[in-house]
């Protein structure tokens, strides 16, 4: 099935194999709307995979195919993006990395570069039920911006680093009702990162130094860090995915 969306300011066009829908996608959404009913409010699901994956376009893909399937409780998505530290702030700090100081901004993404503080107040107030707001992330402005309220009886959150094995990120798991782990090769992660770089503005060069000093530590970083999911699926190259345990 071919799917196309606008994900962080950016659109992308994505094929799922209808095999992956009948015996993976539905089969999940199925177990996820039956654990809502059983636990009778609103549950809160955690996907987590490395940059360059695929999640945040799975993750909408599901809400589509929850909302789209009669009798299906309808998924809304949420995703962590929206917590990176604003652009002008990662400008103006330095971290250490790769045995120096550098500024925040180069290596955005990285799980500092997050305000874990602020993601954390929300996903509580998330997982208790509230309506809150919820904010986005525009590739196009590189900064959050104002988002919507958060409704449904099935939330699901993706990010990088929800499943991370790191204090602070650890204690996130707490408020999960069901995880879902995704992995994938590094090679194919890497091109993918930099395609998804240059297709933001950025010139190739450019775009090969920031993913490889970058965006494959920080994708390395979620492939070998986490802690154990209920659910591990695989990420192919050419979009496929299969179970991984």
């Amino acid at each position: 099935m071919e799917y196309s969306v606008r994900i962080n300011g950016l659109m992308v066009d994505a094929v799922y194999r209808d095999a992956d829908i009948r015996d993976i996608f539905l089969p999940l959404l199925g177990r996820l709307q039956e654990l809502q009913r059983e636990k009778g409010r609103r549950i809160l699901v955690m996907m987590a995979a490395p940059p360059g994956a695929g999640k945040s376009t799975l993750a909408s893909f599901l809400e589509h195919l929850s909302r789209s399937t009669p009798g299906m409780t309808p998924v809304t998505v949420i995703g962590m993006d929206g917590f990176h530290r604003r652009q002008e702030y990662l400008q103006s700090h330095r971290v250490a990395r790769f045995g120096r100081e550098v500024e925040m901004v180069r290596i955005k993404g990285a799980p500092v570069t997050f305000d874990l503080e602020l993601l954390r107040e929300r996903i509580e107030r998330v997982a208790a039920g509230e309506e809150c707001l919820w904010p986005e992330y525009d590739r196009r402005l590189h900064n959050p911006v104002e988002g919507q309220p958060v409704r449904g009886d099935i939330v699901l959150l993706e990010g990088n680093y929800l499943l991370l094995d790191e204090d602070g990120w650890r204690e996130l798991g707490q408020y999960g009702d069901y995880t879902i782990r995704i992995t994938a090769d590094p090679d194919m992660l890497r091109q993918r990162l930099i395609a998804r770089k240059t297709a933001s503005g950025t010139d190739y060069e450019e775009a090969v130094r920031f993913v490889e000093e970058s965006d494959l530590y920080n994708a390395r970083l979620c492939l070998e860090r986490c802690v154990e999911a209920d659910l591990t699926l695989r990420a192919l190259d050419g979009g496929g995915y299969v179970y991984d345990r």
